[in-house]
């Protein structure tokens, strides 16, 4: 169900790269001005991460996650009565920003971070390849009906998804292991609390968190967060995560390539591959970062995108070709295969039960990252008549990024069971067993 869950999340939040081309013929509204409808969206879809982590303790995964959807049916299922860009920003930028935020990634974290101690980086990237589903199951479908029937019945139609998957997460979704009578896979067996509500994020005994205090521990865990070197290193490169996929590629390849002549269902066809070839190299993603050094593997990841966002300005075209082709089928792969490292030094920097909520933090700059890029690309199409000054922006930017990733230390976590740090050798940056000393900064 939590992946259920995360492929509605993804496939609601994709929706508004097809709304922006027939938004523009209906209403005449400019990209620039529907584009800062989708950034609302995304920075609120990130900065709702943290704090949502933070309810998930103290109200459950269940509730939270109901919630979201619910929040997302009602801000789609108003933008069919909208009349003015405000209305677009209020309906489609915060509600539907502040409930799908709350089914981002952090969810994919709580949920590795409870019921796995084994494995977690590939459950992690197993999870995260939900997103891609999403976008693979709905950008079609919704580019279909957009085309036939128009923009609001593609609103509606994710007002019923997002509807019908409450009753599935209210009765499919347990908030922990000890909830069915299970402890976290791969771990020790262990007396349990008589309280299920009272375990952390790793199945151990917490203290009680007041309503009160939810919010608060989020800020505490950025507090937390902002005195550590490592951290602005690996918000710094999800930052650029985030500009260069969904803000960037997710909400303007589709009216970019329509700039070019190709037809906007053809277009969303090609993000919907995008999602296909996601799947396969973000849990492959995860399979690694169980076994070989994140840094390096996202210093990889960045620098592969960096390059094909610089050759993306040669490749579009009014019809898909080989080498268009590739470019997708690379882009997917690298997609948010950054997820599963990004989340494993996260925890062995600040251990596993902080490791949620400051998550959330760097999940939050990456969707700045993202509505940044969807703002100024819009800008960007405005002022030139083309995207080629974003592409290429991006791609320079996404090198840096592999550069930032390269300089995160996670200190004493980051050593072997014998005490010689793992950058010498191919290691696991996060033990089996989770046994970590104090956090470093």
């Amino acid at each position: 169900m939590a992946f259920v869950a995360l492929v509605g999340a993804a496939g609601f939040r994709a929706v508004p790269s097809v709304f922006i081309l027939p938004l523009q013929e209906e209403f005449g509204w400019s990209r620039a001005a529907v584009s800062s409808a989708v950034s609302v969206n995304l920075v609120l879809y990130g900065l709702t991460a943290p704090f949502a982590a933070a309810l998930m303790e103290r109200f459950g995964i269940r509730r939270v996650v109901a919630v979201a959807l619910l929040l997302v049916a009602a801000g789609s299922g108003l933008t069919v009565f909208m009349t003015a860009t405000w209305q677009l920003i209020v309906c489609w930028g915060v509600l539907v920003g502040l409930g799908t935020g709350s089914m981002a990634l952090v969810f994919a974290a709580t949920i590795a971070g409870r019921w796995f101690e084994r494995h977690r980086g590939l459950v992690v990237g197993v999870l995260t390849a939900g997103g891609a589903t999403g976008q693979l199951v709905f950008l079609p479908v919704l580019a279909v009906l957009v085309d036939r029937y128009g923009w609001r019945a593609a609103a509606l139609t994710v007002t019923v998804a997002a509807a019908a998957v409450i009753p599935l997460v209210i009765a499919g979704i347990r908030d922990h292991p000890s909830d069915v009578g299970l402890r976290p896979y791969g771990a020790a067996p262990e007396p349990e609390p008589s309280d299920p509500a009272a375990l952390d994020a790793s199945g151990s005994p917490k203290p009680a968190v007041g309503a009160a205090r939810a919010a608060g521990a989020a800020l505490t865990g950025l507090a937390t967060a902002v005195r550590s070197r490592a951290f602005w290193a690996l918000a710094g490169g999800f930052f650029i995560c985030g500009m260069s996929t969904n803000g960037l590629i997710g909400t303007h390849f589709i009216p970019a390539a329509h700039d070019h002549g190709m037809p906007e269902v053809t277009a969303a066809g090609l993000l919907a591959v995008v999602g296909i070839f996601d799947i396969v190299g973000t849990v492959a993603s995860g399979w690694l970062t169980d076994r070989f050094d994140s840094r390096y593997l996202l210093v990889a990841y960045y620098a592969l995108r960096g390059l094909g966002l610089a050759g993306l300005p040669l490749l579009l075209s009014s019809e898909p070709h080989p080498s268009m082709i590739a470019f997708i089928v690379v882009y997917g792969l690298d997609w948010v295969a950054t997820v599963p490292p990004t989340i494993a030094l996260c925890r062995s920097v600040f251990g596993p039960e902080r490791a949620p909520v400051i998550f959330g933090w760097v999940f939050a700059s990456h969707q700045l990252g993202a509505a940044v890029a969807a703002v100024a690309a819009g800008w960007v199409r405005e002022a030139t008549g083309t995207y080629t000054a974003a592409w290429y922006g991006a791609a320079f930017l996404c090198l840096v990024a592999a550069f930032l990733s390269a300089t995160v230390h996670a200190g004493p976590a980051d050593a072997s069971p014998r005490g010689r740090p793992a950058r010498r050798r191919v290691a696991v940056p996060v033990p089996a067993d989770d046994t970590l000393p104090a956090p470093a900064g």
